[in-house]
């Protein structure tokens, strides 16, 4: 359990994710064919509760015991589980691998409640949905007619930009977290959104406040609203210009 050394100890004089492992290691003691974990690290610090994560699934490798973890941190969940349940107000949600949950969202509560994502309201025409001047790729999830009003969802990595005079959208600001940066900006039409990028990437240069983008959205995802009544598509005025040689 990695507490070599500090049997003498009283409690008083162990560590908070020392104390964490002394109460699995109690727990574990009578070999469970189940092991039910309650939010175990909501006392710790963020630190020592990334720590005790790895620590957590490493150990579970070695002794095999199937656990429950009870968690409302999405990241950890996503760090220590083969499995993961999505539950709203007592019904299951999905049920699936990390990346299950993450890449095929089975229903737009899912979508919305995993990771950080931008909400869009948008309508359906020729398979695609606009958003003021951005164009979105054809939404998985949204096979409708046109006209049809969805929701789009999409995944801060799931849009780039870039510096442009000429972009669809106006940065609001640039913020760093960590060893990723977050960029909040404005379309023309109103709409907020936001993407992530590495600190260190290309698209980044010269995106300061102020600075007006180019918008790509690489990857998204739509559900029809509920009770929304469809929308008409816009109508294209065309003329045709017919010449009459008269002999």
């Amino acid at each position: 359990m990695g507490l070599a050394g500090l049997e003498d100890r009283l409690p008083a004089q162990l560590s908070g994710g020392q104390r964490q492992r002394v109460a699995l290691a109690r727990a574990l003691a009578p070999a469970p064919k189940l092991l039910l974990l309650d939010e175990p690290f909501g006392a710790v610090d963020a630190k020592v509760r990334e720590e005790l994560r790895r620590w957590l699934r490493k150990l579970h490798d070695e002794v095999h015991t199937t656990s429950i973890f009870v968690t409302h941190d999405q990241e950890e969940a996503f760090a220590v589980s083969d499995r993961v349940m999505v539950i709203r107000q007592g019904r299951l949600e999905q049920a699936g691998s990390p990346m299950e949950i993450l890449d095929h969202p089975a229903t737009e509560f899912v979508a919305r409640f995993v990771g950080e994502v931008n909400v869009f309201d948008a309508t359906m025409y020729g398979g695609v949905a606009h958003v003021g001047a951005v164009t979105f790729p054809p939404c998985e999830g949204a096979e409708g007619v046109d006209g049809t009003p969805v929701r789009v969802i999409v995944r801060a990595y799931d849009l780039k930009f870039w510096k442009d005079d000429a972009g669809a959208a106006r940065v609001d600001r640039v913020l760093p977290i960590g060893d990723r940066v977050r960029v909040e900006a404005t379309l023309d039409d109103g709409a907020p959104l936001f993407a992530q990028f590495p600190r260190r990437s290309s698209l980044l240069a010269g995106i300061l406040a102020g600075t007006r983008i180019a918008v790509e959205v690489t990857h998204a995802r739509a559900w029809p609203i509920e009770g929304a009544a469809p929308v008409a598509p816009p109508i294209a005025a065309t003329s045709e210009v017919r010449s009459a040689v008269h002999r």
